[in-house]
């Protein structure tokens, strides 16, 4: 009897054998499969910088150096995040056509892929802004009243109250804002393109750059209400100063000669 029971399993064996099965299963799991993906996820962003490094030898690096260090005809791109890029290239403003004050948007030559490429090349240069996500930059329940005080407080000065651009010195100038997605115009915010300042999440958070484009989308859109008529005074000081030199000098021209006209005739009778 004393032997029968010496071999008798304990009631709890079972329940352990069982956890250890488990466990070992748990562990081969997060041994192999993350592992597995985090393996795929880098063999992709690897290629992705392989052929980004590619397209950035034809199109970019006769201005920003070969290696992104800067040239007299191009910035260093070290350290200016996949975000700059995304925008830049994006919206056609690179590679830029010729050296000057602005370079200008204009059609865009790359498809979004090749953007990518290029963006996660120009990342692996240095740490910067990454591209943002849809839940970054989507203003759907951003707040435009609040997104207007702080254009008005941050942007105005340049894009003009209504976001449709201005003159600024020595040939630069603030472009407008109409038709801009939301995704570059937060990248805009994040990297200051050109002569802009930047706004990093740190000194501007996520939801008050949602309140800035649900603003943007509210008043200057092809759907916007424009109950002012003509918006002479929103598209600039040039077009006003113009406006004001042709409008007004030639109606003092005309009344010169109008006055002229009539004190010769009075003068004859």
């Amino acid at each position: 009897m004393k032997k029968l029971s010496a071999r008798r399993r304990h009631p709890l064996a079972a329940v352990v054998v069982l956890l250890l099965a488990l466990a070992a299963t748990g562990g081969l799991y997060a041994a192999f499969a993350p592992a597995g993906k985090a393996q795929a996820d880098d063999t992709a962003q690897s290629l992705a910088i392989d052929e980004g490094k590619k397209l950035y030898a034809v199109g970019c690096a006769s201005c920003h150096g070969v290696g992104g260090q800067g040239t007299t005809d191009g910035p260093s791109l070290t350290g200016v995040g996949a975000a700059a890029v995304d925008f830049q290239v994006g919206t056609g403003r690179m590679p830029a056509q010729q050296p000057g004050p602005q370079v200008p948007k204009k059609k865009v030559i790359y498809d979004q892929k090749e953007i990518d490429q290029l963006a996660a090349y120009v990342a692996s240069l240095g740490p910067g802004p990454s591209v943002p996500t849809a839940g970054q930059y989507n203003p759907q329940g951003a707040d435009a009243a609040k997104g207007g005080e702080l254009f008005r407080s941050n942007c105005a000065q340049c894009h003009n109250f209504g976001g449709e651009g201005g003159a600024l010195t020595n040939g630069k100038y603030a472009p407008g804002l109409e038709g801009v997605t939301p995704k570059h115009l937060y990248e805009a915010m994040l990297t200051g393109p050109q002569n802009m300042p930047s706004f990093p999440d740190s000194t501007m958070p996520e939801q008050q750059k949602q309140d800035i484009i649900k603003y943007i989308e509210s008043v200057n859109s092809s759907t916007s209400a424009n109950p002012g008529g003509l918006k002479l005074g929103g598209i600039g000081p040039v077009s006003e100063g113009l406006f004001s030199w042709i409008i007004g000098l030639g109606a003092l021209v005309a009344v010169a000669v109008w006055v002229a006209a009539h004190t010769a005739k009075a003068r004859k009778s």
